[in-house]
This record gives C-alpha cells, sequence and structure tokens, in this order.
C-alpha cells in the first residue's frame, strides 16, 4: 500500500473551499470529497448550477436552464439564454490593491493596481472599437507574458470579440498558420522580447506577419525593448501609448451568449496545420472558477503565479485568476537564467501562494542539487502546481525533502482543447507520489479498456462520459463539425476520448502513462511512454530522453533516446544501468532494444517533448510543420542513425 507523502492537517483541510461545499452537500469525514465529486456527475447540472451562481456575473432568463439535450456529445448545449461579458467577470474590482504584478528577465518589475488595469482596459477597448472591432471579430497577439497581453485580452472580450495569442518566439510560419486561419482585425505586439541574456528584435518578423495579414486594420507595437522603437518599416502600425484612447472613456461591457467565442487556441501543428480549437466565454469562466477556488484554494488577494508564455493554455488559465480576485504574478524570461532559481527567487520576493512550474523545471532542479528551503523564504507558498508532463514519484519526494515540507503538490492534467484540466488537485486530500490528487469536479471522467469499460488498476484511455461545459465550441472553418468530431469521438461514440493513457488508482489518484498516440505496442503489449522516463531519468547521467516505437521486422521495437550531462558518454556500463533499471522497475518489455546518444530533443513551442516527429524522422517520414517546433534543427539529429539499421 503507497503511503501519502503529505496531507494538510485536519483544519487546513477544513478550511479549504472544496470541504466547505463537501459539507454543504452532507458529506463529512475522509471520503467527503469523493463523494462530492460522485455527487458533481451524477447531479451535473445542480453542480454547475451551484458554480454559476456562486461566481458569474450574468444576464439570465427567468428560469435558469442549465443543460438542454444532455444526452448529446457533442451538441448539448449550457445555459442556454443566458449572457454575459469574460471581461466583466475579470475586472471585479476598481480599487488601488495590485492585479498585476510583472517580473522580466532583465530586472524590470512593474504593477498595476485594480483601477489602473481597468483604465487601460477602457482605453485600448475604445481604440479597437474605433477601428471596427465589432462583437465576433478577431483580436490577435504576438507578445511575451506581460500585462500589455492581459489588457489587450480584457479589451477585447469586453467587446464580445475573439482574443488568439502566440508568444514571440514563434516563427513567422508558425504565425501566419494561426493568425492566418482566423484574419485578426489588429495586432497587439512587440518590438521585441528578453530570453537567456539576450535581446531578441522580432521587428523584422513583424513586418513580414502584419505584411501577410490582408485583413489588418492596425498593428498596435508595445514598446518591450526599448522605449520609441522605430515602427516605419511595420504596416499599418502604432505605438501603444498613442493607440491608447485619452482621457479614459467609460468601459462598456458586451454581454454574449454562453457559448458565444472568447478564444482561438492552436493544437501543437506538428503533424500539419494547427487546429483552431475555438471555445467558448462561459464554459471557460465556469471551468476556470471551478479549478482556481476548488481545487487550488485560491481567495482574493492571493497570490497566483504560472510560468508560461503566451503561446500555451497555461497562460489563458492564469489570468481567469483575476475572476477569483487574485494577484497575478507574470514573468516573461527564462526560467534559468541567470540561475535555475529564478522561479523561487520570485516566490519569495514576491510571496507566492501558489507557484505553477512544469515537472521538467522540477526535475531540472532535482538533478542540478538545488535545495531551495535552505535558499529561500517561502513561508507564503502554501502550493505548487505541475503540468506539461507526468511528475514523477522521485520529484514529489525531492519537492517535499527541498522545497517546503507542508505544501500541496499537485500535478494537473487536460490540454489545449478544453483549456483547462480532467485531473487535478484536492487542497483538503493527501498526496501520493507520482499521482494527481483527483478527477474534475463535474467531469465524468473514467479510464477505459480496449472493449470501452471502466476499469481500475489498469491502463486504458482517459474518457469524459458526460457533456462538460468547456469543451470546445467548434474549430475554426470546421463547418460541419466533422474536423471536431473526428478528433475526440472516433474511438467511442458520444464519448469523448482524451488522448491520454492512465490509470486510475485504488484510492482515486491518476497515473497518467503518456499519449495514447505515442504508446508503444511491442508484441502486441501497450507501454505507456511516461512509465519508461520515470525510470531512466532517475539515472544521474541522464538529463532527459525521448522514446518511441521503431517498426522491425514485422513487430515494433522500442528505442530510447538519451541526453546526457555534459562529459558522460553513453558507455556499455551506463547502457546496462539504464536497461537494468528499466526491466527491475517495469517489465521486461519496457526495455529497449536501441538506446542512443543525441545532443538535443526536439520540443514544441510549449515545452513539450514530441515523440510523433521523432517517430515519422526515423522512419523516413516527412514532418509537415517544423514551425510548430521550438528546436526543429534537433530532427536532423535523428535521421539516418547506424544504430537504428540493424
Amino acid at each position: 500500500m503507497v503511503k501519502p507523502i503529505w496531507r494538510p492537517d485536519d483544519p487546513r483541510a477544513a478550511a479549504t473551499q472544496i470541504a466547505e461545499l463537501a459539507r454543504m452537500q452532507g458529506f463529512d469525514g475522509p471520503t467527503a470529497v469523493h463523494d462530492l465529486w460522485e455527487w458533481s456527475v451524477d447531479e451535473i447540472e445542480a453542480f454547475w448550477r451551484f458554480v454559476f451562481k456562486d461566481g458569474v456575473v450574468a444576464s439570465m432568463p427567468e428560469t435558469l436552464e442549465v443543460l438542454r439535450h444532455a444526452e448529446r456529445m457533442p451538441g448539448a448545449i449550457w445555459f442556454p439564454g443566458t449572457e454575459l461579458n469574460f471581461a466583466e467577470n475579470l475586472l471585479r474590482r476598481r480599487d488601488d490593491t495590485p492585479a498585476i504584478i510583472f517580473r522580466g528577465e532583465d530586472g524590470t518589475r512593474r504593477e498595476l493596481s485594480w483601477v489602473e488595469l481597468w483604465n487601460q482596459v477602457a482605453g485600448l477597448a475604445a481604440s479597437l472599437k474605433a477601428d471596427g472591432v465589432r462583437r465576433g471579430d478577431r483580436v490577435a497577439g504576438y507578445l511575451p507574458n506581460a500585462p500589455e497581453a492581459v489588457i489587450g485580452m480584457l479589451a477585447s472580450s469586453s467587446l464580445g470579440a475573439v482574443w488568439s495569442s502566440c508568444s514571440p518566439d514563434f516563427g513567422i510560419s508558425g504565425v501566419l498558420d494561426r493568425f492566418g486561419q482566423i484574419e485578426p482585425k489588429v495586432l497587439l505586439t512587440v518590438d521585441g522580447y528578453h530570453y537567456s541574456g539576450k535581446r531578441i528584435d522580432i521587428r523584422p518578423k513583424v513586418e513580414q506577419i502584419a505584411g501577410a495579414l490582408p485583413s489588418l486594420k492596425r498593428t498596435v507595437v508595445y514598446p518591450f525593448l526599448e522605449q520609441s522603437p522605430d515602427l516605419a518599416r511595420i504596416p499599418k502600425s502604432v505605438a501603444f501609448a498613442d493607440y491608447l484612447t485619452s482621457p479614459t472613456p467609460e468601459l462598456r461591457f458586451t454581454r454574449v451568449p454562453f457559448d458565444h467565442p472568447l478564444y482561438v487556441l492552436y493544437s501543437s501543428g506538428t503533424t500539419g496545420k494547427p487546429k483552431a480549437i475555438v471555445h467558448g466565454v462561459g464554459g471557460t469562466l465556469l471551468q476556470h472558477l471551478k479549478e482556481h477556488k476548488l481545487h487550488t484554494d485560491v481567495r482574493p488577494g492571493e497570490r497566483l503565479f504560472y510560468f508560461t508564455t503566451c503561446g500555451w493554455m497555461m497562460w489563458n488559465w492564469l489570468i481567469s485568476g483575476l475572476a477569483s480576485e487574485a494577484t497575478l504574478v507574470l514573468f516573461d524570461g527564462s526560467p534559468f537564467h541567470p540561475t535555475p532559481d529564478v522561479l523561487f527567487d520570485i516566490a519569495a520576493e514576491e510571496g507566492l501562494d501558489v507557484l505553477g512550474t512544469s515537472a521538467k523545471y522540477i526535475d531540472a532542479l532535482r538533478k542540478a542539487g538545488r535545495e531551495p528551503a535552505r535558499t529561500h523564504d517561502l513561508s507564503k507558498l502554501r502550493a505548487i502546481l505541475s503540468t506539461g508532463s507526468p511528475l514523477v514519484a522521485e520529484s514529489f519526494e525531492w519537492t517535499y525533502a527541498n522545497v517546503k515540507r507542508d505544501l500541496q503538490l499537485a500535478s494537473i492534467s487536460g490540454g489545449t482543447d478544453i483549456v483547462s484540466c480532467f485531473v487535478l488537485g484536492n487542497p483538503a486530500g493527501p498526496v501520493y507520489p507520482g499521482e494527481i490528487q483527483m478527477r474534475g469536479l463535474g467531469m465524468a471522467v473514467e479510464i477505459w479498456n480496449e472493449a470501452g469499460q471502466p476499469v481500475r488498476g489498469e491502463k486504458g484511455e482517459l474518457v469524459c462520459a458526460k457533456p462538460f461545459p468547456c469543451m470546445p465550441v467548434s474549430f475554426w472553418n470546421d463547418p460541419d463539425g466533422s474536423r471536431y468530431k473526428k478528433s475526440y469521438f472516433d474511438r467511442f461514440a458520444g464519448i469523448w476520448c482524451h488522448g491520454d493513457y492512465a490509470e486510475l488508482t485504488e484510492h482515486d489518484g491518476i497515473v497518467i502513462h503518456g499519449r495514447s498516440d505515442a504508446v508503444l505496442n511491442p508484441g502486441g503489449v501497450r507501454i505507456g511512454t511516461a512509465e519508461i522516463y520515470r525510470q531512466v531519468e532517475q539515472i544521474e547521467e541522464v538529463l532527459e530522453s525521448i522514446c518511441v516505437g521503431q517498426d522491425w521486422q514485422d513487430d515494433v521495437r522500442v528505442v530510447l533516446f538519451v541526453r546526457l550531462k555534459d562529459g558522460a558518454s553513453l558507455n556499455d556500463d551506463l547502457q546496462q544501468r539504464i536497461k537494468k533499471q528499466i526491466r527491475e522497475n517495469c517489465t521486461p518489455r519496457h526495455v529497449p532494444a536501441r538506446i542512443v546518444q543525441v545532443a538535443d530533443i526536439p520540443r514544441t513551442l510549449s515545452g513539450k517533448i514530441t515523440e510523433l516527429a521523432v517517430r515519422d524522422v526515423i522512419h523516413g517520414r516527412k514532418v509537415t510543420n517544423t514551425e510548430a517546433l521550438a528546436n526543429p534543427e534537433a530532427l536532423d539529429l535523428y535521421r539516418g542513425l547506424p544504430e537504428l539499421e540493424s
């Protein structure tokens, strides 16, 4: 029996918002939160009615209808007749307390109060309106994770317009593959950004991007590198400060139907042009309110941080923290410059309550031998969230030994597809090493086997068996919904199949074993790549790894690529230690047939390793969209390897 590595003391657990809701529903004792989850999926309308009435500003019909056509998935309609505005729900305050604190890699620190945020949103919204931006029009951001991105999103959504963003490290083709689909009317951008000690001027890229988007009426440039950058070559450009309407006009909110488009997000696009996924105003707001308040226990005035860029859905998730009246702490730059302690520097100096990061960052600190508990004052920090890839048990143990002992460590998982999570934290419950704490409230998440039957203690497909409000409204330019249905409903008719290979544990935790499309299948046995990564990356010399299946002699064999520490080499001894570690802690079938040392591992722009792209390369297939990769040159390391020819 696996024992918890941490659990909150009774007073702390009882004071959480999720425990309060459990008591309201008559649930108490050690199973209260699990009983609450069961109620939330059995009585799905009652649960989402509670979330709506507890935290949403909206115009409602006299009789509030929660869900129509509940038997349809897709096709269910949430809160018909209700109208709301996303920005109105995030701009709940108008006082002098901090709404946003920005930290830049170059040492910049800026603070915006709620009233300052309100005024800048009002000024930008008025200017967008003067440029003809109306309900349903698109506004695009090619921006760093700075206050101007938040202001841009709030201003566009206040008008009922649709927001879409990329981070400034995206290449020209990557941006055009995304924004070219949605035809934005206004582009908000910067002159450049800082990363890893470098100043990177993006004006030449902006010039080409703006010139290739005929729908643009305006390119608004914020001076991020220089006070007065030369914008002469950028089509239809104006400086951000000059564009804002002054004096500050009244901010009016255009209320729209619950399922009106709010965001367009994009799939990684490594196997073709990225899918443009449309998310609705109401579903996004409800889901994020639930995840922030109930699963993260965010309170007004708390300081909420997530390391992210504007090209990753965690940015959208973070910004919704304003709806819970949290102070957002934003950072733009490398988390390893000038030292790997940057995020914990921010946690200590800004007094973070919640710090969000990636599993890879935690693992990198573990391997670097960092001990934030000894070097930083983390007395205010009560929760760390981790996503991007599965957080292995050893990283849980390192966090509690070297960061803070009294801390909720919540691994969370969902995706761009739902701009939120399927499985995530329980601030009132225990933390087990290597496990995600619980399934999301109101989300009928199950693990199904090949026959479409729910299982526990076995690996299978993560599905959601009932409708949920944050399902995408549609895909852009998919008029009959065929691409949308194929993406999620081909595997099991009428059931959302997310594409994660997962397992439900005996105490209702969840373990993600990798993406289903990257699952290995040697000898017909399905193996999740995350199981192999967990073992390999315990080897001291291994910094990171990527594992794929290679078609071989009418079967599939497991091939493992490893990136090693400086000075280490893949000799026979290291190969045998890697194989032994995998054999003893997984099964003989998990042991790779080939282990190959590489200098780099390809990643998407949001930092995820790209198993499918590597698999295509080693089979001689073309990777159709290398613009989706942060380091596409790394793919060349996998071509024509002699180790894979025998």
